[in-house]
């Protein structure tokens, strides 16, 4: 039996852009673009009308901006969203504060050669609103993580000997952020590897920073690795765990995709296999694609402790499930015990509190 097409909405200011993106999404047989208006007041009606499973969403449009809409629509209707933004810093900062409030996913607008440039996205474009369509949305409220004086610290716990690598894609802004605001100031060093263009990842590491009570940076070749820190793989290089004596240091540097991704997140796990083994805590977090299984399961053949997020607490249930059907994955656990089961695994032989 054929399924139903997906069908999208699409709202932006821009004439042009209306047009490139119904007729990219239209050359899809799997997907039946049901309208194109021109903002946020329009598409709300439009909403209403025509129900449609995914909204693609510009950034800066007139009458009401992006943000304030999706707030308005993630509290009230929640639906899946893709935003359409440009790489500017304001881009970069608005588009992160959307992923934060619920968006899926996001396509950053070319700088320059718009047309050209969004037909060689084409690929890409259609696969993120397909994933979109199958997202776990979620009603967004204007709450803030929990305090990472809420987590208990188990008998025996250290923040020196373990450091923990973490893997992200689709829905990885929003679950990364409810995960580092809960870690307390103490916590183990920790790795982040979340796919995201060069032009965001400096900007996502600041939003962080500003709010976590640990202290988040974009990582820099050569840097120690220190408890009470966080390291963000910019959006253009692999991030590596690599050893310079007793010390642990970042190693940034190679742009070739893996696993179809610069920065990859197998990259990141299979330099902890090799330079931390039964010391490093692998967690990988929602996200489309298989990028991490292979090296989340290196890590647990070297002896590290390995966790996936839960498929219903996932956006995208796509990396966490490879990983955990290869057999990579120790336990899965909700993205609210994500931060508390760190903690627990980094005690002195550290157990999980959740079992599965």
């Amino acid at each position: 039996m054929r399924q139903k097409p997906i069908r999208v909405l699409v709202a932006d200011d821009s004439a042009l852009m209306r047009e490139l993106i119904t007729s990219m999404l239209s050359s899809d047989p799997g997907i039946e673009v049901v309208g194109a208006v021109p903002d946020p007041i329009v598409a709300r009606e439009k909403i209403k009308q025509l129900n449609p499973d995914v909204l693609t969403l510009d950034v800066e449009m007139p009458r009401m901006d992006g943000i304030s809409f999706l707030e308005k629509l993630m509290a009230l209707r929640p639906m899946p969203v893709v935003m359409i933004s440009s790489l500017t810093q304001e881009g970069a900062d608005a588009t992160l504060r959307a992923l934060e409030i619920g968006a899926v996913d996001f396509i950053a607008k070319p700088a320059m050669n718009l047309q050209s440039g969004l037909l060689a996205k084409q690929g890409e474009i259609i696969a993120k609103v397909k994933a979109a369509s199958r997202a776990h949305v979620r009603r967004w409220t204007p709450e803030t993580a929990e305090s990472g004086a809420a987590l208990k610290r188990p008998p025996n716990y250290s923040s020196t000997e373990k450091v923990v690598v973490i893997g992200a894609s689709t829905g990885g802004v929003e679950a990364l952020h409810h995960v580092i605001l809960q870690m307390p100031s103490d916590s183990p060093a920790i790795l982040i590897t979340q796919h995201m263009p060069e032009q965001f990842t400096a900007s996502f590491a600041r939003r962080l920073n500003s709010a976590a009570q640990i202290r988040v940076s974009e990582a820099s070749d050569g840097e120690r690795v220190l408890p009470g820190h966080a390291y963000i793989a910019p959006g253009d290089r692999h991030l590596r765990l690599n050893r310079s004596g007793a010390n642990y240091v970042c190693g940034v540097k190679g742009t070739e995709r893996v696993s179809g991704h610069c920065p990859s997140v197998d990259v990141l796990f299979h330099s902890a296999a090799e330079s931390a083994g039964k010391n490093a805590i692998g967690v990988i977090l929602t996200g489309m694609g298989k990028d991490g299984a292979d090296g989340l399961l290196a890590m647990r053949q070297s002896g590290a402790r390995t966790l996936g997020q839960d498929e219903p607490s996932c956006v995208v249930y796509g990396m966490p499930k490879a990983a955990h059907d290869a057999g990579a994955v120790e336990a899965e656990v909700p993205l609210a015990r994500v931060a508390q089961e760190i903690l627990n695994l980094s005690a002195a032989g550290g157990k999980r509190a959740v079992r599965i």
